[in-house]
């Protein structure tokens, strides 16, 4: 469910798919609508890194919470660290350093800007609960 999941988050970022322009809404929507797939895949990408957060800001948290839910799923603080430790184009690299590079990539007066920063904390603390949950495994 978990790799399924962090090679689908951010399906909604394509264009024949987006209808709201909310990547998370709109891939949950599509893989539920189009491919019928699992519930609990549909939610983990519909609330993957946050969504929530960056839903209120979009005037759509009401859309996301009746259609998938208002707790994140099982396998959310997985799905975070999967996205907030690689880089646009695939690279492994810290969450700060991640969070950083999708502020920039924004601007200061983007949505998208306020949801991560007001995220930011959250955010670190999955992924630094994942790292220390694979460290005591090892």
């Amino acid at each position: 469910m978990l790799e399924a999941a962090a090679w689908l988050h951010d399906v909604g970022y394509a264009p024949d798919l987006a209808v709201t322009g909310f990547h998370p809404l709109d891939g949950a929507r599509y893989l539920r609508n189009v491919h019928k797939a699992d519930d609990h895949l549909c939610r983990l990408v519909a609330h993957h890194s946050c969504a929530l957060v960056e839903a209120r800001e979009r005037g759509l948290a009401d859309d996301l919470v009746s259609e998938f839910g208002s707790e994140p799923p099982e396998l959310t603080e997985a799905l975070i660290y999967c996205d907030m430790t690689t880089s646009p184009d695939g690279m492994e690299l810290p969450v700060e350093e991640r969070l950083s590079e999708i502020l920039s990539r924004y601007g200061e007066e983007h949505l998208v800007t306020r949801a991560i920063t007001t995220s930011s904390p959250l955010l670190i603390g999955a992924v630094h609960r994942v790292q220390e949950a694979l460290m005591a495994r090892d």
